[in-house]
């Protein structure tokens, strides 16, 4: 197992490093190089070569890439230049994602709850009447765009019927006290219960929009796995020793069969944050991915760079746990 775990580090610290390369040459491929992105329509001559000695943009490409990630692990990503201007990149990463992880948290576990029952149900019944309709649905989840399906619900349950929130992460002027920053969190370890309603009514509408894609996801896996499980030889044996109905499901069936959902609840970690973009856009969310679309129509580079990285770094670190977890649940796993 140690041997499993370290070489899927070693394997992560490449990614990273893959990544930094790629973040590296991005930054110098823009029209003009970073200098240009930063100073935008403020450059002159002499302003340009002073943040070119301020960047250590004189020196070889070599030395640049080692200062940038120097800059990278410690945190240091520049000063934003757009909607956030005057602030460091990552305190805009970090003031915002509390908010884009209670958002996709939540997404999660509404697609799970939904899907893995929905999926154990429809393979139960396959070929009936449930089991079509859940598999359109399905398609229908994967197929549908997720900030078409966000102005949908928007448009009826905040502008049409009123009953939720149509923006925002919480009611403006709401004076609920900051423990971890996470709202819904904070509302349920101070008992501010009023808190607590308010930041999940916000979150409800972008957490159903969000969770389509997961959900269509998992319940075709969960369906599928679900399929291959009732055919094996060990569920046959159970029925015939007698076992109740709900044995069977639970240690043999379900057991087995959420094995690989376990795995593609990693996978979902980027569908979750790339989801996350259009859906916080379309709400007015203040999370990173809001901060990422605002940083791409500013040109916030700052911005844009921190928030790639560490959404890719939360990405890697994620699939690694469910590598590890999945390593756990099915030995076999270690020796691939």
């Amino acid at each position: 197992m140690l041997k499993f775990i370290i070489r899927r580090s070693l394997q992560m610290v490449l990614a990273l490093f893959m990544l930094s390369l790629l973040l590296f040459a991005w930054l110098h491929a823009l029209p003009g190089g970073p200098v240009s992105a930063l100073l935008g329509e403020r450059g002159n001559p002499e302003a340009a070569a002073d943040l070119r000695a301020q960047l250590g943009l004189d020196q070889p490409l070599p030395v640049q890439y080692w200062q940038f990630l120097q800059r990278a692990f410690a945190g240091d990503f520049g000063i934003s230049t757009g909607v956030f201007a005057g602030q460091p990149a990552m305190r805009v990463f970090l003031d915002r994602f509390p908010a884009t992880i209670e958002l996709s948290v939540l997404a999660l576990i509404f697609a799970l709850v939904m899907a893995v029952p929905l999926g154990y149900a429809a393979a139960r019944r396959r070929g009936s009447a449930l089991d079509t309709s859940l598999v359109i649905s399905s398609l229908v989840g994967v197929a549908v765009p997720v900030f078409f399906l966000a102005f949908v619900l928007k448009y009826f349950f905040a502008v049409q019927w009123g009953v939720l929130p149509p923006s925002g992460y919480q009611t403006a002027g709401l004076n609920a006290t900051r423990v971890t920053g996470f709202g819904l969190l904070d509302g349920l370890l101070t008992r501010e219960w009023d808190a607590a309603w308010d930041t999940f009514r916000h979150l409800l509408l972008p957490a159903l929009a969000l969770s389509s894609i997961p959900f269509a996801v998992i319940f075709r896996i969960t369906r599928a796995s679900v399929l291959d499980v009732l055919d094996e030889d060990y569920v046959r044996t159970a029925r015939a020793k007698g076992l109740t109905g709900r044995v069977i499901r639970s240690r043999h069936i379900m057991r087995n069969a959420l094995i690989p959902v376990v795995t593609i609840i990693g996978l979902q970690v980027g569908a979750l944050l790339a989801g996350a973009v259009l859906t916080e856009k379309v709400f007015a969310y203040p999370g990173i991915g809001q901060a990422l679309a605002l940083g791409f129509e500013k040109r916030d580079y700052p911005v844009l760079q921190v928030v790639i990285f560490m959404a890719a770094l939360i990405y890697i670190v994620v699939n690694l746990l469910v590598d590890i977890a999945y390593a756990v649940i099915d030995p076999r796993v270690r020796t691939r």
